[in-house]
């Protein structure tokens, strides 16, 4: 089944260079020159996952990836020549699931689109998880309708944060480490991650899940070791 991926950036010579990238992996590839194009696009094609720069004309990509999240899961990498910290928590915070800076290495960005591909296949396929209900105080998550409802709301979670917080509570009162809670939900080991997007990722799910995130109910934090979801 042949994969189709979304290029959004104004350099007319980034675009050309990840298409190859991509091309040569097999992938199927569309491209739009700034935000608006893509959100176009995100409506007319069946588009399996997004390189989203932050800086393009007529609407930027922190925009775009806010009002792809309204009507889409797709997973969304963000592209951007800024390396700062606070750059990449704006990004993550928008909805995104990855975040790569310019100038990148043409093996971490597959690699990155790679791992992000398999994890949404594995998200997908419903029977690779148990359809059952875990049940935590007055947060209720459904792995069969891929749900969250807490205190009788229900939360909108990407199809990480989801799997983050599936993780933890699936095994309430174990400790996972960055490293680990990456190599569970992305399904690989990956010299190019940054610890910063999974405990970006962590901070957003307790800003929805939490009353006050800064003293979460739910997932803890174990100074030194990791996070994890009490019993």
């Amino acid at each position: 089944m042949s994969v189709t991926i979304l290029v959004a950036d104004d350099d007319r010579d980034i675009r050309d260079v990840i298409h190859i990238y991509l091309r040569n992996e097999g992938y199927q590839v569309l491209e739009a020159e700034n935000g608006s194009q893509a959100l176009t696009m995100v409506q007319q094609h069946k588009i399996d996952l997004i390189i989203l720069d932050v800086m393009m004309p007529l609407l930027d990509g922190i925009t775009a990836c806010l009002k792809i999240r309204e009507v889409s899961h797709v997973p969304i990498i963000m592209l951007s020549a800024k390396e700062e910290y606070l750059d990449k928590i704006t990004g993550l915070s928008t909805g995104a699931d990855d975040y790569v800076t310019k100038p990148f290495n043409s093996l971490e960005l597959i690699a990155r689109v790679k791992a992000q591909l398999r994890r949404q296949n594995f998200t997908v396929h419903p029977q690779a998880q148990s359809s059952s209900e875990i049940v935590i105080d007055e947060l209720v998550i459904s792995k069969d309708h891929h749900r969250t409802t807490v205190r009788g709301q229900v939360i909108s979670l990407t199809p990480i944060e989801f799997s983050i917080l599936e993780l933890l509570a699936t095994h309430q009162g174990q400790v996972f480490s960055i490293d680990k809670i990456y190599q569970s939900v992305w399904k690989e080991q990956n010299e190019f991650y940054s610890e910063n997007t999974v405990m970006v990722h962590i901070r957003n799910i307790r800003e929805k899940i939490e009353i006050n995130a800064r003293e979460p109910q739910y997932i803890k934090t174990v100074w030194g070791v990791g996070y994890k979801i009490d019993k």
